[in-house]
């Protein structure tokens, strides 16, 4: 179950995509989340759902008891108000806290779908599915003797998902066997990493940040030293595209990562509890390395709070395409232990005052996600090809046709898999050379003076 102190603060992006902006207050009380109100409730209307309530209570063709009628009444009215605001029952409320928090009881596999069948991505490190030895490209055939062809994405997530302890009995198909085997697995807490890191280029790293769970700016500033530790940092990719939100105080503590000061975010709603601000603490974990931030109409809500801060004060480029828009604050209401109410109560605004609702974030830079053909040109012969040419002059390592195709291999990898962070990389480069020019000629003046 939920409580008030784990709950925290949230955010997302479109109901069907995303957690959702949200707060809860301290305590068992929530009396400051309503304003006290001398308006009396309408009595005609009133009268109007008990009579609404008493025809389909006695004339529906099937018998509904009558807390069941109040539970649809509640989600309608909920759901009647916005698209986020909604009504959580037992099971809504236990995939919310999984979401928020990254852990769940299951299998530790990541799947897709691939010719009707399920398909194995990749096994999560240390998790039921990489100690039983799955591997990428395995199908799940059966789970625990059911048919998993044709089963949704959605369907066979939670069927692998279960109490910890429980077994399960995984029948699976593998490239490389001729018989399909079966796999028994006991389920236990997995942890889902919302931060990956790497380094793309001598200095030039890449952070990806799936979504915004309770734990992710502590997530961020240890994928960040970890790519310190592979040299001085020239410059990072932040990649914030498909990423739907999470956790508000997470994506203040990712933006706080990389800035020196100032305000990160603020919300305005009707009620004083709703009035909040948001500022970065003294230290940039980069030490002002240049960013440039990815998104795409899949970011969402706390992403587009780390973009438009960041865009905000100067300190990132923003690439990409337009976010999604979600500006709204959604708190999350216990009714009792099982059930609650996720209700919007403000709208979230960037340093400068911009809201992001129903508008996104506009890229510095547009860059749309598409596929590359190259004009494929000869290979040409260069200095270096020629018979009897003569040395460099500085002593330098000579670059023949077959070096520089080497190494456009590279930079074409890069450019085949994604035109986007392919950009993103010549930009830090860019900004780089600007930024050493830059130092250049300040040492230039100081010494003159």
């Amino acid at each position: 179950m939920f409580t008030p102190k784990a709950l925290a603060t949230f955010i997302g992006a479109a109901a069907l995509t995303a957690l959702p902006l949200m707060g809860l207050s301290e305590g068992d009380s929530n009396h400051d989340l309503i304003p006290e109100t001398a308006t009396r409730l309408p009595l005609e209307d009133l009268r109007s759902f008990a009579k609404v309530f008493e025809q389909i209570r006695q004339g529906y063709v099937e018998e509904v008891d009558d807390s069941t009628l109040l539970e649809y009444a509640i989600k309608g009215m909920l759901q009647g108000l916005d698209p986020h605001s909604s009504y959580l029952d037992r099971e809504s409320f236990d995939d919310l806290q999984a979401n928020t928090t990254g852990e769940f009881a299951g299998l530790g596999i990541e799947v897709g779908i691939e010719n009707e069948h399920i398909t194995v991505v990749t096994p999560m490190d240390d998790t039921p599915a990489s100690r039983a030895g799955l591997k990428s490209g395995d199908i799940i055939l059966r789970l625990s003797g059911k048919s998993m062809k044709g089963v949704s994405l959605d369907e066979a997530v939670e069927r692998m998902r279960g109490p910890k302890g429980s077994s399960v009995t995984l029948t699976i198909a593998r490239k490389g066997h001729k018989q399909p085997f079966e796999v028994t697995l006991k389920r236990d807490t997995v942890r889902v990493r919302s931060v990956r890191s790497k380094m793309l280029d001598d200095g030039y790293g890449y952070l990806r940040i799936s979504q915004f769970q309770l734990d992710t700016g502590g997530d961020v500033a240890r994928e960040i030293k970890k790519l310190q530790k592979k040299g001085k940092l020239k410059g990072l990719i932040v990649d914030l595209r498909n990423n739907p939100g999470g956790v508000l105080q997470s994506s203040v503590e990712v933006a706080d990562t990389f800035l020196e000061e100032g305000l990160v975010v603020y919300t305005e709603g009707r009620t004083e509890s709703a009035n909040l601000s948001y500022s970065a603490e003294p230290g940039d974990l980069t030490e002002g390395a240049p960013l440039v931030v990815l998104i795409n109409d899949g970011s969402a809500s706390a992403a587009e709070i780390v973009a438009g801060a960041l865009q905000d004060h100067r300190r990132a480029v923003v690439m990409g395409t337009d976010s999604f828009g979600k500006g709204s604050v959604q708190t999350v209401i216990p009714i009792n232990n099982e059930r609650a109410i996720k209700l919007t109560t403000a709208l979230y605004f960037t340093p400068n005052g911009r809201s992001i609702q129903a508008q996104g974030i506009t890229p510095d830079i547009v860059v749309e996600r598409v596929k590359i053909t190259r004009l494929q040109g000869a290979t040409r012969t260069t200095e270096a090809d020629l018979a009897g040419h003569l040395g460099n002059g500085n002593g330098g390592a000579e670059r023949g046709s077959s070096d520089r195709a080497k190494e456009k291999e590279g930079r074409d990898d890069w450019l085949d898999r994604d035109n986007q962070i392919f950009e993103a990389l010549n930009v830090l480069k860019g900004l780089n050379l600007y930024a050493q020019r830059d130092r250049g000629l300040r040492e230039r003046v100081a010494r003159a003076d």
